[in-house]
């Protein structure tokens, strides 16, 4: 079930939300198996949606996940971003995978409701999480990742990799080449072997900062969204 409410005019205090979102056309609460969740579409209604879902210790507020969707609403295609259960409630630590997978799920079919084609993806975990539902069947138009956990960091050997080759949906990976959740020529290997598309962000760690450069998570995630909305509309 999908309830919304339109954000403008709203009298009360600024928020997180509206500090960083001038784009949200609506506040959206999506349930799922676990509660509640608060949802943000920005832009358009009626055409492709973009569905993100933020990393393991962010949340849909943050300023790179805002300014990423307000960069997605900017070039004419809807995004709609969430928060996972845990987070919603108050909680650090993520949620079972099977309960994360569900408020995918749940949020998917709320995005199929706006009536257009959905894409799917998201910070990290986030977008990790979103690949293994379209794997399984989640019928997705593709995917766009921003810095998926290929391994933890330090240990390589344990690839997340294994779902992404059963994937027939165009896969668009934005990821930094300093990025220690996924070492560069790994990364690679995996993008030739499932025919995916990389576009790798020179210096950057798993949050796309450069070392030695200023930090700006707002101007990165509207660059970043100019990338991904490009890819998009190149594939229909």
């Amino acid at each position: 079930m999908l309830s919304a409410r339109r954000s403008a005019g709203r009298s009360s205090p600024a928020s997180a939300l509206d500090r960083y979102d001038r784009r949200v056309t609506r506040t959206l609460s999506i349930e799922t198996p676990k509660g509640p969740v608060t949802g943000a579409l920005d832009g358009p209604e009626g055409g492709v949606v973009v569905a993100v879902a933020h990393g393991a210790g962010g949340d849909m507020h943050g300023p790179f996940l805002a300014s990423f969707a307000e960069g997605i609403a900017g070039a004419g295609i809807g995004c709609l971003r969430f928060n996972f259960p845990y987070k919603e409630q108050g909680r650090r630590a993520p949620d079972h995978e099977k309960h994360l997978r569900a408020a995918w799920s749940a949020v998917f079919e709320a995005a199929r409701g706006l009536g257009g084609p959905v894409w799917v993806g998201g910070k990290s975990l986030g977008g990790r999480i979103a690949s293994m539902q379209v794997a399984d069947g989640m019928p997705a138009a593709g995917l766009v990742f921003l810095g998926y956990p290929l391994h933890p960091p330090g240990k390589p050997e344990r690839l997340r990799d294994e779902h992404l080759g059963a994937i027939g949906v165009p896969m668009l990976f934005l990821q930094g080449t300093r990025d220690p959740f996924a070492t560069r020529d790994l990364l690679e290997v995996v993008v030739a072997r499932t025919g995916a598309t990389l576009h790798a962000v020179e210096g950057g760690d798993h949050s796309f900062r450069v070392r030695g450069e200023p930090k700006d998570d707002e101007g990165t995630g509207r660059r970043l969204a100019e990338i991904a909305a490009a890819f998009i509309r190149e594939r229909g």
